[in-house]
């Protein structure tokens, strides 16, 4: 049911819809700011109902003008905030934060700030682009992103604000020689710019004729990676195969990325372990850094290339296993401190499960957390902890994503 109705935004949900509540109803709308007053036209769903600004009567003291014209002009929806000053962002993810914790968790939070980013603008060291033919041109390619409100169709990116002019410049040099792009209607690519130098990932495509063209034609890309159609990947250009991890796992805003191992080093070594499990280990840079304080640690990672690059870089005692953390955790245990970075859609119920087995015997949890409400949900797992500090941090400024160090102890500590 379409109706339509006068609406104040309240606050931002997660995934940066605004929240106004209307006869009842709870309703989300995009690109809006808490003290927004307008017309909205609103579609119900239950309980729930989704919704567009048609007309704003009344802007809100925390709106700003994006700066990225794609933002507005093809509805980009790589970022959710751009329309939001900076210190409204923070106060909103902070707030997207709590209210997981609050509703889900049902775990009251700590105080805690959202620490902000050196840089608002041009601190992504990674972008990825979707790579089609143009309607009714096959020999014409368009490269660029989804409107949040059509994600079947793709707009030809002119620049992304919050992209780093290094990872553009490549960008570039690749689009200049997309005729040697792998044959296919529809391709997906990454371009990922590191200190060992940039890295290209392309996926799509069952033949790819002029590659050593395309090779040839961008001499800026370090290792060029080809997922086919098939799912087989392989580097096909580049030194050697160990390039591989470092493009996968270097953080996309490095600066945010140190503060947040910084603070996860600082949280393990304050409960003066003699052992640590580093679970999504990644690399390892934090098992490493742990090794190198004098802390033996396992290591836990399913990606082979990385957990194989740990590893050779892990002296005895300290050591990497390979493998799905929940399959592993339970013959890595016991620990004193077991550290977990996982992916946004959280932990295995296995894990926590583990994690509860083991609450007499760990000091601490410390979990890295990039999805506020699988980190709320998982804690729900845990009753046999408590939050006992919470870190903050805006690694993607002019998104709705925050990464945050939820610390945690036994019940009983």
């Amino acid at each position: 049911m379409m109706t339509t109705g006068e609406v104040t935004i309240d606050s931002i949900a997660a995934g940066g819809d605004g929240v106004a509540r209307l006869d009842g109803l709870v309703v989300f709308l995009p690109r809006t700011a808490p003290g927004d007053r307008g017309v909205a036209q609103i579609t119900q769903r239950g309980r729930l109902a989704r919704g567009s600004l048609v007309r704003l009567t009344s802007p809100s003291p925390e709106r700003v003008e994006p700066r990225c014209l794609h933002y507005t002009r093809d509805r980009c929806g790589g970022c959710q905030l751009q329309h939001l000053a900076y210190d409204a962002q923070l106060k909103a993810k902070a707030q997207i934060i709590r209210d997981s914790l609050e509703r889900i968790a049902k775990r009251m939070p700590p105080p805690f700030e959202v620490r902000r980013s050196e840089r608002e603008w041009r601190y992504r060291r990674k972008l990825t682009l979707a790579i089609r033919r143009a309607p009714g041109r096959d020999d014409e390619w368009i490269a660029g992103l989804y409107p949040f409100d059509q994600p079947s169709r793709v707009f030809a990116l002119d620049d992304c604000p919050i992209t780093h002019p290094d990872v553009l410049d490549v960008w570039r040099q690749v689009l200049a020689a997309r005729e040697c792009l792998p044959s296919a209607g529809e391709l997906r690519a990454s371009v990922r710019v590191a200190p060992d130098g940039a890295t290209f990932v392309i996926e799509g495509g069952t033949s790819w004729p002029r590659r050593d063209e395309f090779v040839a034609a961008v001499p800026a890309l370090a290792s060029i990676w080809w997922v086919s159609a098939r799912g087989l990947r392989r580097l096909v250009h580049g030194t050697t195969a160990a390039q591989a991890p470092g493009a996968s796992f270097s953080q996309v805003n490095a600066e945010v990325g140190d503060a947040v191992r910084e603070r996860v080093l600082a949280t393990v070594l304050a409960r003066a372990p003699r052992s640590v499990i580093d679970a999504y280990a990644g690399l390892g840079h934090t098992a490493m850094s742990l090794e190198s304080a004098g802390v033996p640690v396992t290591a836990i990672e399913l990606d082979a290339a990385a957990s194989a690059w740990c590893g050779s870089r892990l002296a005895p005692p300290s050591r990497a296993l390979t493998g799905r953390v929940e399959d592993l955790l339970p013959q890595a245990l016991p620990a004193d401190v077991v550290v977990l970075n996982p992916p946004r859609a959280g932990v295995d119920a296995r894990v926590t499960e583990a994690l509860e087995n083991a609450a007499r015997t760990l000091r601490a949890v410390v979990y890295v957390s990039c999805n506020p409400a699988t980190l709320a949900r998982d804690l729900a797992r845990l009753p046999s902890f408590r939050i006992a500090a919470l870190a903050a941090f805006d690694m993607f400024p002019q998104t709705a994503h925050v990464e945050s160090v939820c610390e945690l102890e036994p019940v009983a500590a």
